[in-house]
């Protein structure tokens, strides 16, 4: 039973946040929007290596030149690497941008920074455990301005950015406050936070007591100037009204349900993890949910969470090989290219890639220089991300790195550039004024949207 002292307990934990109109429901009723609807985000958490993916240079010395060979693709002149086959027959439908940047090399400041479009100095790495002080994220922006349905409007899975206790900064809504939460079907690995909107309820708490505690809460509203005066209050009341509309939606909680899939549709975005969750992420966006973010991350035999895609090599819990042969591991590219082929082919069959803006990308790329261990380091002025669908022209190579892929050569790109974009594609301007928590306004996003994309 949730009484009065644990409401004001859990009320005073709850941040403050703003409060922002449905910007999306009313450009789609002004026929403004663009041609997306939905977003994925594909985040490849660690910093995938552009010179050994899509952005390869085969002439260059062999301390800079990667293992992989270049392969042709469906469009004249898009290389990809050999172990992107698959990925290879959709490059009509992807904008490849080659001209990435910005100035750190750290994993934590940097996914802040391409989550959200701010740089945050303040931050203690690696302790940088996410605050109600933190700028939104793409997805909390989003949600914010989405109306309520019977899901979230953002959802993240399979889990939050985090390890060792840690849930990354820029992975929630911050100061829009809990309202606004991606919804988390999992905590973040080797932490004790609970996730944000869970699916399920907590032990003990069925559909009957939510109810319940509803009704209570209501009445100590009703009965407390205090509590009715609370601007906190909106983030302990929008997890009931979440909770009620997933009741009663059977239809939200069946997105949850891969069995409902045919075996070969399974099969062929891979029965692992990243499969499973580029799959999902396809339900969902089928459920009306606004924005997926799908976390790249690989659970190894210790329990531990690898970045995978940080491939230094080298790491004990990895069996200590190259940088190389990560790439090559069953965490890598090839599920990355079985994965990634079958959601553009899957939402190009379902008539939902126009209308589904996909983006993949990471915090920073790789060195140019090989380490010793067959990897490479963390390099932040120079990497890739591609788009698809969402109204985005296929074929496409935007910007150009050095001839050592060490620098942007032409046409840079800074992380608030790709976050307006996808703000852009949706409808949405990005120079919106939104309000923190003291009332001051600040502009949604402060990056150019690259419209020429489209």
């Amino acid at each position: 039973m949730l009484n009065r002292r644990d409401a004001m307990i859990r009320l005073g934990q709850l941040g403050f946040g703003a409060s922002l109109l449905p910007a999306l429901a009313q450009a789609q009723a002004a026929g403004r929007t663009g041609s997306a609807k939905n977003v994925i985000l594909l985040y490849l958490w660690g910093g995938p290596s552009g010179q050994d993916m899509w952005d390869l240079k085969p002439h260059t010395p062999e301390y800079i030149r990667s293992e992989f060979q270049p392969i042709a693709s469906r469009v004249p002149g898009f290389q990809l690497c050999e172990l992107l086959p698959r990925l290879a027959e959709n490059t009509d439908k992807l904008a490849l941008l080659r001209s990435m940047t910005h100035d750190s090399v750290v994993h934590e400041p940097s996914v802040y920074y391409t989550l959200t479009g701010k740089k945050n100095p303040t931050l203690v790495v690696p302790r940088n455990q996410r605050r109600r002080s933190d700028f939104p994220n793409l997805g909390a922006m989003i949600a914010a301005q989405t109306p309520p349905g019977p899901l979230p409007a953002s959802v993240t899975i399979p889990r939050p950015i985090g390890h060792d206790g840690v849930t990354y900064a820029g992975t929630y809504a911050g100061w829009l406050g809990p309202r606004f939460d991606p919804m988390e079907l999992k905590s973040a690995p080797n932490t004790s936070e609970m996730p944000t909107h869970p699916l399920e309820f907590a032990p003990g708490l069925d559909a009957t007591r939510v109810i319940a505690r509803q009704g209570l809460l209501q009445q100590i509203e009703r009965h407390d100037g205090v509590l009715q005066s609370a601007r906190s209050t909106e983030g302990l009341s929008s997890f009931y009204e979440q909770a009620h509309r997933m009741i009663a939606s059977p239809a939200a909680r069946h997105a949850f349900t891969l069995d409902r899939e045919p075996a070969w549709l399974r099969d062929r975005y891979g029965r692992n993890e990243y499969g499973d969750s580029f799959l999902l992420a396809r339900r969902l966006i089928e459920a009306d949910v606004r924005m997926v973010s799908v976390n790249w991350m690989y659970i190894m035999s210790n329990g531990k969470v690898a970045n995978v895609w940080d491939t230094h090599g080298g790491i004990g819990g990895l069996g200590s090989v190259g940088g190389f042969d990560m790439l090559r591991a069953n965490y890598c590219l090839p599920p990355l290219d079985q994965a990634l082929s079958a959601l553009l082919e899957d939402l190009q069959t379902r008539g939902l890639l126009e209308e589904t803006l996909v983006v993949v990308t990471g915090e920073f790329g790789r060195t140019p220089r090989i380490n010793p261990t067959q990897g490479r380091e963390h390099w932040g002025p120079c990497y890739s991300a591609l788009l698809a669908g969402g109204g985005v022209r296929g074929g496409q190579i935007v910007g150009a790195s050095d001839k050592m892929g060490a620098f942007v050569r032409d046409f840079p790109i800074a992380p608030e550039d790709l976050l307006a974009t996808v703000y852009h594609a949706l409808g949405l301007d990005p120079a919106a004024m939104v309000r923190e928590r003291d009332g001051r306004p600040v502009p949604m996003c402060e990056g150019r949207p690259l419209r020429n994309l489209f």
